[in-house]
């Protein structure tokens, strides 16, 4: 059956949920504020989101803005105590696929879920991938090699090399916030790490150097930009 992340941080309808949908035959895995969301998520494999917009340290908005960031199509619905149309324009905006105001009934809410779920097995979401194309470049991620075009060796990646390029990749002309890429492969965005990760993006551009077509460039205020 399709599995679900919950994130609440009120403790009893959390509890209250996560046990009505696992009932009902829906695994659902649950976290209590944003940050932990995102960590739960990242490590899991999950078929729907269902996310409070009201939370400790991540609210829901940004919450989801940061899974469609990490690469995989998988379905949104929000959960909020305001009714106000801003904020369902804002959720839609960030990637909801439905909003449900509380109080809600579990019996709706199922629904909405079934509704959901039928429509992306009918349209197909799409597959976390694990080869990415740009310019003459195929990076092949599993393998941790980076091949271009006429070169039959391709360069051998380090785990943070790989990891760091898929973010770059998955978000291909798109800005790639410097906290965000931080958080995901080095665990947080310290002053540290931040200098570490520079040593590596100077590594991938002279990896990438070889196809003036490719650029991995600064964003200032932002983070980094993979432009083809």
């Amino acid at each position: 059956m399709p599995s679900i992340l919950l994130v609440e941080d009120d403790p009893n309808l959390g509890q209250l949920t996560q046990e009505y949908l696992t009932m009902k035959g829906y695994p659902t895995d649950r976290a209590t504020d944003g940050n932990a969301g995102l960590q739960q998520f990242m490590a899991g494999q999950y078929d729907l989101c269902i996310l409070d917009v009201m939370m400790p340290k991540k609210d829901g908005f940004t919450l989801a803005k940061e899974l469609r960031m990490a690469g995989r199509d998988v379905p949104i619905i929000f959960l909020t105590a305001k009714s106000m149309q801003e904020d369902t324009i804002q959720g839609l905006r960030a990637g909801a696929d439905d909003y449900m105001t509380k109080p809600f009934s579990m019996e709706e809410l199922l629904l909405r879920i079934q509704a959901i779920l039928r429509r992306y097995q009918r349209t197909g979401s799409v597959p976390d991938m694990n080869v990415y194309q740009f310019g003459s470049f195929r990076f092949d991620y599993p393998h941790q090699m980076l091949f271009r075009e006429g070169e039959p060796a391709g360069q051998r990646l380090t785990s943070k090399e790989s990891e760091l390029l898929k973010l770059l990749a998955q978000n291909l002309n798109q800005p790639l916030s410097r906290s965000f890429a931080l958080k995901m492969v080095w665990g947080d965005d310290s002053y540290f790490n931040a200098r570490s990760m520079d040593v590596y993006i100077t590594k991938l551009r002279k990896y990438l150097k070889e196809d003036e077509r490719v650029q991995l460039v600064n964003v200032h205020g932002e983070g980094f930009k993979l432009v083809v």
